[in-house]
């Protein structure tokens, strides 16, 4: 597995919400913002609980967020 940087990511996320809205085609959407965040979130958390060997305070920590908001969003996701 290659790693990402953060312009990597940055260029993946505009390329993906330019080719969203392309593809609209003058319909209207959802929310992007939330879809875009909802569908970046899950795959984030799940990376770094991997990461963190399951260990909820190292994977806040490494997302640099608060325990108690990783439980949140890991129920909120359904993440094992």
């Amino acid at each position: 597995m290659s790693v990402i940087n953060k312009n990597q990511i940055a260029l993946c996320v505009l390329k993906a919400v330019e080719g969203y809205i392309k593809d609209l085609d003058g319909e209207k959407s959802h929310p992007i913002y939330d879809m875009v965040m909802q569908s970046v979130e899950k795959p984030l958390i799940e990376v770094v609980m991997k990461t963190a060997g399951g260990n909820q305070t190292r994977a806040a920590e490494l997302l640099g967020i608060n325990r108690n908001t990783l439980r949140y969003k890991i129920k909120k996701y359904r993440i094992k």
